[in-house]
């Protein structure tokens, strides 16, 4: 609902006041516009919708204790919003930052580090995937992180988070151990959270990203882990049938190869009219430089495979994209060679007449597997809320994701994606093939992801939700994101 102007005055008049509290608190810990500190984290966001919003602050928080005192203060004036950024991958506008509130920066908690038995790996929620790996790598280790180095720990494991390392051990909260006293509940009380303490918030954690509180520090379980095979196949796209065949013939396995990862991608430039490409990511967790599962997939006429052996801190070091607009939208679809392809049709037909006059629009349409060796682990280390289970079947996950650099095409870019996301979700349902669950991290504010978690998980939500936050301050102080509906 639109604020008043004597309802704006009243809120800015509030932020002003937490903010000048924050800074006497935390006097080298705040930052504000014109500072070089507060622009070094304006220009960190990866989309330009997050970046231009403008907080009335910024906390930039070095100990757990940091997030506790800012909580506090922040919590007990329901005037005041706040947002809470990691390394903000997810694009939509609010998610990790705010307009006229406070903004907390939680990239300066990025330690990582090994217990004495190797059993345990704690990480900092601001860090990124990529300050673990090359922490983990020299050790033999890993965990279930993200593929691109340059995603922040806390956003990915909140929202479920897929590894190549999902079929071996399943989402990546599913390998959380322990939010040992690092979760700042609404009243800045710092608390535990795994399977015997406080478990129903343990699992809340796992799905339910920033409505219950802010996760300071993360312990992972990790694993032995050595070389992976990897790299990209590209084909013509006259070639994406018989493409779309060996995705689903890894994808709908009856026995999928728990070693296996990839991730099939469509790529469009709208100012190049039928400019299609097509290629696969594929990894092998094992140090095997001709895994048999992907004979079907390399036996397609290719234009380019750079499969190779490699360790993940290599990988994932990926370059960062320059500052765009960007949208996510994601539907998850039993597997099937026919839908991929009917997908791939009205993909054509929609986008061969889009365009953006004088500039351009980038296109990417992954394909990503969801088999039941991944969702498995669901009911195990308490349970997440994702509501993912075997019982669905082997599926695979879309990603739709527009890139573009001018905003003046904002609204016909959204309205494009949304149109394409809706009319795919049609031929599934009309296949029988849509699910309801949506990748929570791939999501975009016009979809309701938690909701297709199930009811008996979003009841469970709520319920631990009111339980320890009475007040609302994760569902009404904290706008951005995926709310609760309560």
């Amino acid at each position: 609902m639109d604020l008043s102007v004597g309802q704006l005055e009243i809120r800015s008049m509030a932020v002003s006041s937490c903010c000048t509290q924050l800074a006497s608190l935390l006097p080298s810990k705040v930052s504000f516009p014109g500072t070089s500190s507060y622009e070094t984290t304006q220009s960190s966001y990866w989309s330009i919708q997050e970046a231009s919003l403008t907080p009335s602050c910024i906390v930039i928080p070095s100990t757990p204790q940091d997030v506790s005192q800012a909580v506090g203060i922040l919590s007990s004036m329901p005037d005041c919003h706040f947002a809470i950024k990691g390394h903000s991958h997810m694009p939509a506008a609010g998610f990790a930052n705010i307009d006229a509130g406070v903004t907390i920066d939680m990239t300066g908690l990025n330690a990582v580090a090994v217990n004495d038995d190797q059993t345990v790996v704690s990480v900092g929620s601001g860090g990124s995937w990529l300050d673990v790996y090359a922490y983990l790598d020299p050790l033999g280790l890993s965990v279930a992180g993200g593929r691109n180095g340059l995603v922040g720990v806390g956003g990915l494991t909140l929202g479920g988070g897929i590894s190549y390392f999902g079929p071996r051990v399943g989402w990546a909260c599913d390998n959380v151990v322990n939010f040992e006293t690092q979760i700042v509940l609404a009243s800045g009380q710092l608390t535990n959270a795994n399977a015997s303490s406080h478990p129903d918030l343990f699992r809340s954690l796992k799905g339910g990203m920033n409505n219950f509180g802010v996760v300071t520090r993360f312990d992972l379980r990790p694993f032995s882990q050595g070389e992976i095979l990897a790299g990209n196949i590209a084909n013509p796209i006259s070639e994406r049938d018989a493409v779309f065949k060996a995705f689903s013939d890894i994808a709908g396995a009856k026995e999928y190869d728990p070693y296996a990862s990839l991730v099939t991608g469509l790529s469009y430039n709208s100012s190049v009219k039928g400019s299609w490409s097509i290629a696969t990511t594929a990894a092998y967790t094992k140090p095997e430089l001709n895994p048999p599962v992907y004979d079907e997939l390399i036996a397609i006429p290719s234009t380019g495979n750079t499969l190779h052996l490699t360790n993940l801190s290599t990988l994932s070091n990926e370059t960062n994209t320059p500052p765009l607009n960007w949208q996510f939208l994601t539907g998850t679809y039993g597997v099937s060679a026919t839908l991929m392809s009917k997908i791939f049709d009205n993909l054509n037909s929609t986008l061969y007449d889009f365009e953006t006059p004088g500039s351009w629009a980038f296109w990417s349409i992954a394909f990503e597997p969801l088999p039941t060796v991944f969702t498995q682990y669901g009911d195990k280390n308490g349970g997440n809320s994702l509501g993912t289970s075997p019982k669905d079947g082997n599926a695979f996950i879309m990603l739709i994701s527009a890139l573009w650099p001018n905003s003046t095409f904002d609204a016909s870019v959204e309205e494009t994606a949304e149109k394409l996301t809706a009319d795919i979700a049609c031929i599934a349902e009309e296949m029988g093939l849509l699910h309801e669950f949506q990748y929570i991290n791939y999501a975009d504010p016009s979809q309701d992801p938690i909701d297709g978690y199930g009811p008996k998980n979003v009841e469970f939500l709520r319920k631990v939700s009111r339980r320890y936050d009475p007040k609302g301050v994760w569902q009404k102080q904290v706008p951005g994101g995926f709310k609760l509906g309560i």
